[in-house]
């Protein structure tokens, strides 16, 4: 795992000197990604830089790495986690190789495969190639989008990297915020891909590459979700089998290391199968890692005991405060690469600090929930179908719930929960999940912005939901499946790539962590797509097939447990803890200096929340860290 970085002339000429300087800089913002070496390579037009994390063949597997015949260079970013298979093929067929590094790999599959080796790589990667044979930048980013690529062009200049803040250390580059993605990042809680918080910047989407050639640049696709065969007939033991076989292969594939790695435990379902399947595959104890909490009502540490217990890890695991998290909410929201406001980044921080400290790779059970539908909104995306099929009376009835239902800072808002269902029914089905999780709708951004900042951006729920709607409709034709279906596309395609991904992505590299994903395993993957929606949500059972799969691996105490994320009691914390910095930070002279923000419209939101009238925890903890994120950025430029 490790930073990429790079500048090419968009004319071909030749770059001076200072370009190695000016990629060193970007290589330089990185360094924690790649904290054990780094290189700079400047051939005419075209300069890449890397910052290594050394993971596999320690000695050999420096970058940017060249090809036997010196006509291939690249800087890469990740694994390929099926190298060794590869390697034995493209050997069959000729090809030579100086090191034991995949990063070879991708070498020699470009060679022999051409734009089309990306098909064969099974793994997480983002990486540009410079072919010097035909004056080509070849980049590709993974399928599901685990590692990020960045890139801009401006004055003749095509740069990329890694993160964003890497891009905003070249000179003479300007970096402005972009009043739409604004917009987005109110509605969605983070910036959806292609578009980043900063105009004329974009991000890479996953499946893809983009190709530099000619001064022209170029994206396609290479990849795509398969669509689910609600027709299929299969026998559910046959498939439990095969399930376990392809996960058990993805686990071993990822246990390929030079260096020490462990496993996330946080006595889930999804980790406690990982964990499982790699006490299996070792000959020694694994290392398992876990944090937990003083509060009895936060912490869930005793799962991830009996879990480590069933399979003999060593497991280490951190007792921590709630407020801890509070605490360092702030500073971990400063060092994130783009605004996000999901909370749960606080303790995804300090787990990755805690098993940095003991192995440089962690594999965990991300990619789960979103493929074997192990959220809320799935049953609840289900339940509004009924609802909406029901007589418009009831319906009517039933919509003045919530002002019977008590209201609560804690974890469960049953008040909250029942309007935000009734949101999510009300809207079109392509809108329906984004609906569950919006921050701010339009009419609430209304409310919110100043209106003269207003005027650069449009209040109009297709426009500001435009990113949903496309993957939504255009996969795959028409009829081709069901809405439910396509809500799994959505949050595999958006809530998993741009909220779970960049968090784990963010707070692991932050601390020179690898982390790795066999349930995101392409074969996996795969698989859990392919399968009719009945073996992932069976009635309201959710993870059904994985659960059956697995059942005699898991402990009984997880295998029948719901599921619970790191629970962050953020509404509480606003009226407490965090207080002051809200305060602060959303002060009347702060946000009438900064011009975007309505100050009384939210001194109202503020006061509302305080007072216990309304729990708007989602917007003022989106604003809060907007703000955080912003004063921030204004240091560093």
């Amino acid at each position: 795992m490790c930073g990429i970085a790079g500048i090419c002339r968009l004319d071909g000429s030749s770059f001076g000197p200072e370009a190695a300087a000016r990629t060193k800089a970007m290589c330089d913002a990185l360094a924690h990604r790649g904290p054990d070496g780094q290189g700079v390579w400047l051939d005419g037009s075209v300069c890449l830089g890397h910052r290594r994390l050394s993971i596999i063949d320690i000695s050999g597997g420096g970058q940017p790495m060249f090809d036997t015949r010196r006509e291939l260079c690249v800087t890469f970013n990740g694994e390929i986690f099926n190298f060794q298979e590869l390697k034995k093929e493209l050997m069959a067929a000729g090809a030579r190789f100086a090191t034991n590094s995949d990063t070879e790999v991708i070498l020699e599959g470009y060679r022999h495969w051409g734009d089309a080796c990306l098909e064969r790589f099974n793994g997480m990667f983002a990486f540009a190639l410079w072919d010097s044979r035909r004056r080509r930048l070849f980049c590709g980013r993974d399928r599901f989008g685990k590692k990020p690529f960045f890139y801009t062009a401006q004055n003749g200049i095509f740069a990329f990297a890694s993160e964003l803040t890497a891009l905003t250390r070249l000179k003479n580059f300007s970096f402005p915020i972009e009043p739409s993605a604004v917009m987005r990042y109110l509605a969605y809680e983070y910036v959806p891909t292609p578009q980043t918080i900063y105009r004329g910047t974009m991000s890479l989407p996953p499946a893809h590459y983009l190709v530099l050639e000619n001064g022209c640049p170029r994206i396609a696709r290479y990849w795509d979700m398969p669509v689910p065969d609600e027709a299929d007939k299969r026998n559910e033991d046959d498939l439990c089998r095969q399930l376990r076989d392809l996960l058990s292969r993805a686990v071993r594939r990822r246990m390929i290391s030079d260096v020490p790695l462990g496993v996330f435990l946080s006595g889930g379902i999804d980790s406690t199968i990982i964990a499982g399947l790699m006490a299996r595959h070792s000959t020694t104890p694994i290392k398992t890692f876990s944090i937990g909490f003083r509060e009895a009502s936060y912490d869930e540490s005793r799962y991830a005991r009996a879990a480590a217990a069933a399979y003999g890890t060593e497991h280490q695991e951190r007792i921590l405060a709630a407020g801890d998290c509070a605490d360092i909410l702030p500073a971990v929201v400063r060092r994130m690469d783009t605004p996000m406001a999901d909370a749960s980044v606080a303790p995804s921080w300090l787990l990755s600090a805690a098993t940095r400290e003991k192995v440089t790779v962690a594999l965990g059970g991300d990619g789960a929930d979103e493929l074997w539908a192990g959220y809320e909104h799935y049953i609840a995306f289900r339940t509004a179908e009924w609802f909406n099929a029901l007589p418009s009376p009831v319906r009517s009835v039933l919509a003045g719930l919530p002002r019977l239902l008590p209201a609560s800072a804690g974890y469960i808002n049953p008040r909250l929960a029942v309007e935000t269902f009734l949101r999510g029914a009300d809207a079109q089905a392509s809108l329906r999940v984004q609906s569950l999780l919006t921050a701010f709708n339009p009419q609430m951004q209304r409310d919110i912005l100043n209106s003269d900042y207003a005027e650069t951006v449009l209040f109009d729920s297709q426009v500001l939901f435009a990113p949903t709607r496309l993957h939504y409709e255009h996969w795959p034709p028409p009829k081709a499946a069901s809405a439910l279906a396509r809500a799994f596309h959505v949050y595999a395609r958006q809530f998993m790539l741009d909220d779970i991904l960049v968090k784990v992505d963010r707070c692991s590299m932050l601390h020179g962590l690898e982390v790795r994903a066999p349930f995101l395993d392409t074969d996996v993957a795969e698989f859990a797509a392919r399968l009719p929606m009945r073996y992932k949500l069976c009635g309201f059972r959710r993870k059904y097939l994985l659960k059956k799969a697995f059942a005699d691996l898991l402990p009984k105490k997880i295998l029948h447990r719901n599921k619970r994320g790191f629970q962050i009691p953020v509404a509480t914390w606003l009226k407490s803890r965090l207080r002051p910095l809200m305060e602060d930070m959303l002060a009347t002279d702060k946000l009438r200096a900064q011009g975007m923000f309505n100050p009384q419209a939210v001194r109202n939101l503020m006061n509302a929340h305080i007072s216990g009238r309304a729990d708007l925890r989602k917007p003022l903890w989106t604003l809060l860290v907007l703000q955080i994120w912003l004063e921030n950025r204004q240091k560093e430029l």
